[in-house]
Formats: C-alpha cells, structure tokens, sequence
C-alpha cells in the first residue's frame, strides 16, 4: 500500500498554508512571490488607494504588508492545530515609495521558538532602495473558539 511521499506531503501544506492569505493582503494587493519556513517574500503596486498625501505609501500600507508576510511566515513554521497573532510590531521608515512603484516585503526569521517567533521584514522599492524595516513578535497560540 503506497502511502505517498512524506516530503511531498509536506510541500503540499506548506503551499496551502502560504496560499490561504487573508482577505486584508487582496485588499493590500500583496501577492506572494516565495513561501518557505526559512523565507516569505511579497510585493504590492504602490495605488492611489494605499498612498497618503504626499503621493507615497502610506506607512500603514507598509505596516500591513509586513505585518501579513510576518503572519504567513510564523504559520509556515506552527505544527498543525496552532495559530498565531502579533504581539509587538517595530517600524523604520527610511524612504519613500511612490504611486506606481513596487514595495518588495522578505520577511525572515530572527527567532523561532514554541511559545514566540521574531521576524524581520525589509521592504524595498523597485530600485532595490530600503524603504523600511520590520521586526514583530508573533504569539504561538492553540486557538480555540
């Protein structure tokens, strides 16, 4: 009796797990590029939608796209039956994105533990420039209703 690949398995969940993306990320317009345990990369089109007044990103923008790539790649990282949420979220803003551009979030680990994980999020603009940096701690919790 084959019992499938156990490696393949693996993969498949994964892949569920990163492609289950809240309704918030479409919202953002973030799409995922790369989903690892070790690895989560997403990028978003700087709209008119997600700009503040000066005609760049809105930091918040910023914020949800790494708090999102945080958020997916701490769930890469749970055993099954375990969630998580963020409990503490630091930003740097350093330049800006303008409508049109492109914010590149790669959010990787710094810490994974059994009770928290810390993850850092670069996120850059089309020519490669820093725009921010992220670090947030994310809770392991047994979510129960």
């Amino acid at each position: 009796m084959d019992h499938g690949d156990p490696m393949q398995d693996q993969e498949a969940r994964l892949r569920a797990v990163a492609d289950a993306q809240p309704d918030f990320a479409g919202h953002l317009g973030a799409r995922l590029l790369e989903s690892t345990p070790e690895k989560v990369v997403f990028e978003m089109t700087v709209t008119q939608a997600l700009a503040n007044r000066n005609g760049v990103l809105h930091g918040g923008a910023i914020m949800g796209l790494a708090d999102n790539a945080g958020g997916t790649a701490t769930f890469l990282n749970l055993a099954e039956g375990r969630s998580t949420t963020t409990i503490e979220s630091k930003t740097n803003f350093l330049r800006p994105i303008r409508i049109g551009d492109t914010a590149r979030a790669v959010c990787e680990p710094l810490h994974r533990g059994r009770t928290t994980q810390v993850w850092q999020t670069r996120v850059t603009r089309g020519d490669g420039k820093l725009a921010a940096i992220v670090t947030q701690t994310q809770l392991v919790i047994n979510w129960t209703e």
